[in-house]
């Protein structure tokens, strides 16, 4: 097969290991730190990406993507806002503050009015009941579904009856303030595995704005569900320029998310400073066969190599050692994010992150390696400018003075 007579050279010089071991081995750690590197990284970002993903589908698939308020009746219509890209379907809602009491306790909770039928078919919640359907919230019946976590703060089980009283349009009586509360009964336990599942309670929208004392057209909202909760920017700018105000999930999740984010993109910065390290390996063992190779440098040039040639063999050798590392890391990468879950259990290593008891979710994003492959090239191919460098500088008369 042909060559250009830079990469045979360079290729020789990078399989060589007789003439010095100790360039050798700097070229091997060279290698596999760029591999471990890789694979260290590919793994991290896979499962901070499980991780963000989970989030994402648990905790705002009970905080609503977007609410828009309703300016006019036609708003309630489900497909006054189908138009906008993104969106996916609609509902009206009621969210509002209060208090729950059971016999075993209070606490606060933020209680959402909500169209059964159109969160059965577009919330995540309905997949995740444990028991009973968000379909047997029926106007006028004042059932609830609770979250698994609170139905256990609360001891509250299917068919027991909880107060809920209402922060809002409390009044002042013979006793002072009051607040507006009513006695509902538990239809229903979800069990989204977020952090929210303590604090939210679903309602049907009429029950909601009884509670309230008030009209349902008044105090309800239109829930927006997203293809991507993520891609909420272009639909509030939207919503703007339609004359809409709105809220939406960075409201109250924004903080959580921006914190995950930072993690990932600093656990990141950490890992590549391992790759660079790897990289710049390279610099050294280029330069010490530079330095040890400059009598055959010296014949190269008095035998009409030119000089750009010279530099494509160092070049050469300093990506070969980059490609290799790169393809091993990557590989090794893809398969510990693959079969991470079963070395956890292989090992019997205490992790357990995911609610459902599986393990460490993970979410292999193909665009990410690919980023990190060439990025790593990159590296590569800079850690190899400066032994090129030198080897071109190499003056064959002084070479060759002693030869």
């Amino acid at each position: 097969m042909f060559y250009p007579l830079s990469a045979f050279i360079g290729l020789r010089y990078a399989k060589a290991s007789k003439g010095s071991h100790f360039i050798a081995f700097i070229n091997f750690f060279s290698v596999a730190g760029i591999a471990l590197g890789l694979m260290a990284l590919i793994t991290v970002l896979s499962v901070m990406n499980g991780f963000e993903g989970e989030l994402k589908l648990r905790n705002l698939g009970i905080t609503p993507h977007i609410l828009v308020t309703n300016k006019s009746d036609a708003d309630s219509n489900p497909d006054t806002f189908k138009h906008l890209k993104g969106v996916i379907a609609s509902a009206q809602q009621i969210d509002s503050e209060g208090i729950v009491q059971s016999s075993k306790g209070l606490t606060g909770v933020m209680f959402q009015g909500i169209q059964p039928e159109v969160m059965q078919q577009s919330s995540v919640i309905a997949q995740n009941m444990l028991i009973g359907e968000l379909t047997d919230l029926v106007k006028g019946e004042y059932g609830i579904v609770i979250g698994r976590a609170l139905s256990i703060k609360l001891n509250l089980r299917i068919g027991e009856k909880a107060r809920l009283m209402a922060s809002e349009n409390s009044y002042f009586g013979p006793f002072g303030r009051m607040y507006s509360q009513r006695v509902f009964r538990v239809v229903g336990i979800f069990d989204m595995g977020s952090a929210l599942d303590d604090k939210a309670i679903l309602m049907h929208i009429d029950d909601a704005a009884r509670l309230l004392r008030s009209k349902t057209e008044k105090l309800a909202q239109t829930r927006l569900f997203l293809a991507d909760a993520f891609d909420y920017k272009s639909v509030v700018q939207a919503l703007t320029a339609e004359g809409y105000s709105s809220t939406n999930w960075r409201d109250q999740q924004g903080v959580l998310f921006d914190a995950v984010k930072m993690e990932k993109n600093m656990m990141s910065l950490m890992l590549l400073l391992i790759i660079s390290v790897a990289a710049f390996n390279i610099v050294s063992a280029l330069v010490m066969v530079v330095t040890e190779k400059q009598g055959d440098i010296a014949i190269l040039l008095t035998q009409g190599m030119t000089r750009n040639n010279i530099m494509g063999i160092f070049l050469f050798n300093g990506i070969y050692n980059g490609i290799k590392g790169t393809v091993i890391g990557v590989v090794a990468g893809v398969l510990l994010v693959t079969q991470i879950n079963n070395l956890v259990r292989l090992f019997n290593l205490p992790i357990f992150l995911s609610p459902d008891g599986q393990g460490l979710p993970t979410d292999l994003q193909w665009q990410q390696v690919v980023f990190l492959i060439i990025t790593s090239l990159i590296l590569c191919f800079l850690a190899s400018l400066y032994p090129a460098y030198r080897a071109v500088r190499v003056n064959p008369a002084d070479a060759l003075k002693y030869e």
